[in-house]
């Protein structure tokens, strides 16, 4: 009977061979020899991918992110198909910090269901977890816009991209920039200074050809200086534990991170309506806290 190799030390029969895809493995054959990939699971939602797999569906996923930015499922699949060895990098940096290992270890997620925006909604004026409430009404979002992690293997991996991915919009309310175009494409010249993401690099390369010349000249101008100045002089933010920053007051969080605020931009709505929104939250929430 001929045999099926897995390894150099290990062989099985043709026999068995037939029942690997009960165990959750693909058979790639070759002259001479079978091999074993695992394609179980490693956790909920994750699709196995070989490196042509992976390869494909990065330039696939530029291209339709390029072509549509809409598509957030197209640049959370880039995101990931294209973090390589930053996602381990990331990892470290974040064991290395006190509040980093916290965040591996508590592996909080950000959502309406797990952030109490109501609760945010009864801190002070000029706090952190104010400052979010007010961000949110003021671009017209919620939390809940994050796609999982597909594609990534190693599951505490898949949590550092999750976890980056999530903490996105508290990057814009620390930096103060609202969602567009322009301010976006700010942030991801910031996030790849700060965070050295392939797919921040990638966004910033290609996505200013949206925008208008004037647009462009602004962001190349007074943005980017900015991002990249900022970004990589500021405490790596992925070691943030943001949730228990909620009630520290904004300007000297954003000291401790060293954070200041970049160009003003165009909000598509004013300030103080943001503010009496986030009052009336305050109101319909009971006490502060």
């Amino acid at each position: 009977m001929s045999p099926c190799l897995i390894s150099s030390s290990r062989i099985i029969s043709r026999r068995a061979c037939r029942h690997a895809p009960s165990l959750g493995v693909t058979i790639v054959r070759r002259p001479h020899q079978t091999r074993f990939i695992n394609t179980q699971p490693a956790y909920p939602g994750h699709i196995p991918l070989n490196r042509f797999e992976n390869a494909v569906l990065a330039v696939g996923s530029a291209v339709m992110s390029l072509a549509d930015p809409r598509r957030g499922d197209m640049v959370a699949a880039l995101g990931e198909t294209t973090a390589g060895p930053s996602l381990p990098r990331l990892r470290d940096i974040m064991l290395d910090s006190s509040e980093g290992r916290k965040i591996l270890k508590d592996r909080p997620k950000v959502n309406s269901q797990t952030v109490d925006l109501r609760k945010l909604a009864q801190y002070p004026e000029g706090t952190f977890g104010r400052a979010y409430i007010t961000w949110l009404e003021r671009c017209g979002v919620t939390p809940d816009t994050r796609e999982p992690v597909h594609y990534i293997a190693d599951p505490e991996l898949a949590y550092v991209m999750q976890r980056y991915r999530e903490c996105h919009d508290f990057y814009h309310c620390i930096c103060s920039l609202p969602v567009n175009v322009e301010s976006e494409l700010a942030l991801k010249y910031f996030e790849f200074a700060n965070l050295g993401l392939p797919m921040a690099a990638l966004s910033a390369a290609f996505g200013h050809l949206r925008l208008s010349s004037k647009k462009r000249n602004r962001l190349f101008s007074e943005y980017v200086p900015w991002a990249l100045k900022c970004g990589g002089s500021a405490r790596s933010l992925i070691t943030v534990y943001w949730e228990e920053r909620w009630g520290q007051d904004v300007e000297e969080l954003k000291a401790e991170l060293g954070i200041w605020d970049p160009p003003e931009a165009k909000w598509s709505k004013p300030l103080s309506e943001a503010k009496a929104a986030a009052a009336k939250w305050q109101q319909e929430s009971g006490p502060g806290v």
